[in-house]
């Protein structure tokens, strides 16, 4: 399987959430996980606020950027490029979509055209039920 890693999937596997445990295995089952430079911006964003608010210690954020580290280099990274920019600019079939939430659908349904049958791994319900609209294949079920 080939999966679209959308930030709170990734989110909720670096801070340990009730979930972790089947994303992490969902994320190493896969043959190929690919996701946004935004993802990855998004996750490291969320450490450094929750470790600077309390919410989670410095130690575990660092923790979870180790994580995120390790993980990145074997993925693709696609860029928020003009292409990218461009479709999410397009309607949705399920608006309103946040614009960030755009950026990650115009990705996954731009990486969709070299890989068939990427599926979609996010916990984010709006991002979820576009994406099932889209035609893709939504993890976890």
């Amino acid at each position: 399987m080939t999966l679209y890693a959308e930030s709170s999937a990734v989110l909720a596997w670096l801070l340990g959430e009730p979930s972790a445990v089947a994303l992490r295995g969902t994320l190493g089952r896969a043959r190929l996980v690919t996701t946004s430079a935004l993802t990855l911006l998004e996750c490291q964003r969320t450490l450094a606020r929750a470790a600077s608010s309390g919410r989670a210690a410095y130690e575990e954020a660092s923790a979870a950027r180790a994580l995120l580290t390790g993980a990145a280099p074997h993925w693709i990274v696609a860029d928020i490029d003009g292409a990218v920019l461009a479709r999410a600019g397009e309607p949705f079939p399920l608006e309103p979509i946040r614009t960030l939430d755009a950026i990650h659908l115009a990705t996954a349904l731009l990486a969709r055209t070299t890989l068939p049958d990427l599926a979609v791994l996010s916990l984010d319900r709006r991002v979820r039920d576009c994406a099932l609209r889209l035609g893709f294949r939504v993890l976890p079920q």
